[in-house]
């Protein structure tokens, strides 16, 4: 019987192998150390491109019928197969990054303002305070920055008696972003920076509620970030409400750094936020002083003040009481603090739109049309916009706690455990240049909680229905802070989906008595009059009648038509099921008009008409797809 062959180690020399075999072991030896050569070489440049682009997954997919995905490139229509954690507080990626992290370090950043912004009171150096984690990469490596830019830190108590403890400093990740993002995305070779904006925190100067003084700071931290030895000269910001707000401040004039911004539920305007239609939120009356007041402390280093810490208190008060009068263009208040425009003019990175349909805090008409427009000037724009309320897609813990009518329906498909994906995707090629550029795409949820996709939100296929008031079932024909009015539209003989911004163009009549009022307003409910569900609302002061932030004088006993807009809306109405509209002199979060006693006449008649923007998606259709939180089990 031969003996088996004895194992020969690579690299070792065997001395009683015949002439022959020693040839053959030689070659074998070589074939053998090429082989374990060039893994390792392959070895390298895998750990080598984790380290720089941050991805780390098994070799050959593994998500997909056939496993042809890594769980980063699973198309949109197909994440809810790939078992995604859908039980957490916040969504997470499949697979934890490689690298750990080092910080916070903190830093100030000295910022160039212009005359017209310079502090008075306890003048000093204007400097933002910027806290920042780094990724723990090789050396030389250079990492893109996720930053997040707000007023919240370390405000609250301090020298105000029974007030509380102050809230953290920016070098604790705060519970919106930084954490998450410290948690998710800077495992995977992105920094993370926390900034403080004017007059709050570490940051000095005075407090220019979203102001050009505070714009021109914010713009200066992100330029600065771009500009460090370490960094590869991209940054991204992200934040909600008054940190969303924060990410259109720095793209309205901004640094060749600033790649992309994720504003949620961020204002694209001061105005724009507590006026809609000339109709005003209660809390615009000295919200400016309010904010103030909230985020510094009664020390003296915060007893600064800015040039408009006198005409922003006025300004809410004049532009309600005086609007066609001039009140609401006695100064440039307004103009400084409306952001969009901006934007539009300048700013040449990407946006990725956050927003709930649900939202009161800042409401969905600032996405809306902005997402058309900012595509429509060549400034890549993505959005996601659900049934929540002011809060992130994946906050599950927030989302179930909705009433009916207000986003309860939707419920739990509303929450997009698939979020860090969304993200992780967009800021690796933003920021990184890596894999394909994420489409210019919305995403939105219908009141019922299916979603759908499309190219356009408004979609370009919508089909405009429109309904004259004589056609309808009314009730009354006043309404002022007392009466009211109402209407019924004929049901529908098929489903529909009603996707956009419904219109109703009123025909009204003002007072005729010649009181101290040129105005009224009507604020108009829709619900599903089968269910009573709400649907959406619109308001509008007369002032106001042709939409936007113009005021027009009003003359006593004179016909208007007021040009009514709803607020964006996705709703699905069943087949026999009716519009009902309430007419009300104020809703929700509104203030009354100056003429809420003395009210307007409404024509509900062949001089009104309604509008509804219906798109076709039928069962099956393309633009439906699923969600994680979706049972898998329902068809579209």
């Amino acid at each position: 019987m031969d003996e088996p062959p004895e194992a020969v180690l690579v690299g070792s020399t065997a001395t009683n192998t015949p002439h022959t075999e020693n040839e053959d072991a030689s070659r074998e030896k070589k074939q053998l150390n090429i082989a374990v050569g060039a893994t390792a070489i392959v070895i390298v440049i895998f750990m080598m491109l984790a380290s720089i682009w941050g991805t780390v997954s098994s070799i050959g997919g593994g998500y997909g019928p056939d496993g042809q995905w890594e769980w980063w490139e699973v198309p949109l229509e197909q994440r809810h197969t790939m078992g995604l954690n859908v039980s957490g507080e916040r969504s997470v990626l499949p697979e934890a990054g490689p690298h750990n992290w080092t910080g916070p370090t903190e830093y100030f950043v000295e910022v160039d303002l212009p005359a017209s912004e310079q502090d008075a009171g306890y003048p000093e150096p204007a400097l933002m305070h910027v806290a920042l984690w780094m990724p723990d990469v090789p050396n030389g490596t250079k990492v893109p920055v996720i930053a997040t830019v707000h007023p919240y830190y370390d405000f609250g108590g301090e020298g105000l008696p029974g007030a509380g403890d102050d809230s953290n400093p920016n070098t604790v990740p705060d519970g919106g972003i930084g954490q998450w993002v410290l948690d998710q995305f800077v495992p995977y070779g992105f920094a993370l920076a926390q900034i403080s904006t004017f007059g709050t925190g570490k940051s000095t100067h005075c407090q220019d509620v979203k102001g050009l003084g505070e714009q021109v700071g914010i713009q200066a931290a992100v330029h600065w970030l771009g500009e460090q030895e370490w960094s590869n000269g991209n940054v991204g910001l992200m934040g909600k409400s008054y940190a969303g707000t924060t990410n259109w401040e720095a793209a309205q004039n901004p640094s060749e750094h600033l790649k992309t911004i994720v504003p949620i539920s961020g204002s694209i305007g001061v105005q724009q936020m507590f006026y809609r239609n000339g109709s005003s939120e209660a809390r615009a009356m000295l919200y400016d002083v309010l904010y103030e007041g909230a985020t510094t402390d009664a020390t003296e280093d915060d007893m600064r003040m800015c040039s408009d810490d006198i005409v922003g208190p006025i300004s809410p008060f004049t532009t309600w009481a005086g609007a066609g009068l001039g009140g609401d263009e006695w100064n440039d208040y307004w103009d400084e603090r409306y952001h969009l425009q901006d934007v539009l003019d300048n700013y040449q990175g990407s946006v990725y739109l956050v927003w709930g349909f649900q939202d009161w805090n800042v409401d969905p008409y600032h996405a809306f049309p902005t997402f058309n427009m900012l595509n429509d000037a060549g400034i890549h724009t993505r959005a996601i916009v659900g049934q929540w309320a002011h809060n992130y897609p994946d906050q599950p813990d927030r989302h179930d706690d909705l009433g009916s009518g207000y986003g309860a329906e939707g419920f739990p498909n509303m929450s997009r455990m698939d979020w860090a994906i969304e993200l992780f995707n967009w800021f690796n090629y933003y920021l990184k240049g890596i894999g394909d550029e994420p489409g210019a795409i919305a995403q939105v949820q219908t009141n019922d909680g299916h979603w759908h996709v499309e190219e356009k939100w408004p979609a370009e296929d919508t089909q405009w229905e429109l309904i004259s008031l004589d056609n309808a079932e009314t009730t009354g024909n006043w309404v002022s802070s007392n009466i009211e009015a109402s209407f019924i539209v004929p049901s529908f003989e098929e489903d529909v989906v009603i996707s956009g911004l419904p219109t109703l163009h009123l025909s009204v009549q003002s007072p005729s008595l010649p009181i101290l009022c040129n105005g009224g307003q009507v604020f108009a409910t829709m619900y599903d009059d089968e269910t009573g569900l709400r649907l959406g609302h619109a308001t509008m002061d007369l002032r106001y009648r042709e939409g936007g932030y113009e005021a027009n004088a009003v003359l006593p006993g004179q016909n208007y038509l007021m040009l009514m807009e709803f607020n964006p809306m996705d709703v699905s109405l069943p087949a026999g099921h009716a519009i009902r509209v309430t007419l009300t002199e104020t809703g929700e979060d509104y203030l009354p008009s100056p003429c809420a006693v003395s009210g307007i006449g409404v024509s509900l008649d062949e001089s009104s008409v309604l509008g509804l923007p219906i798109i076709d998606r039928p069962r099956g259709d393309s633009h439906w797809f699923m969600v994680p939180q979706l049972e898998s089990g329902e068809e579209l």
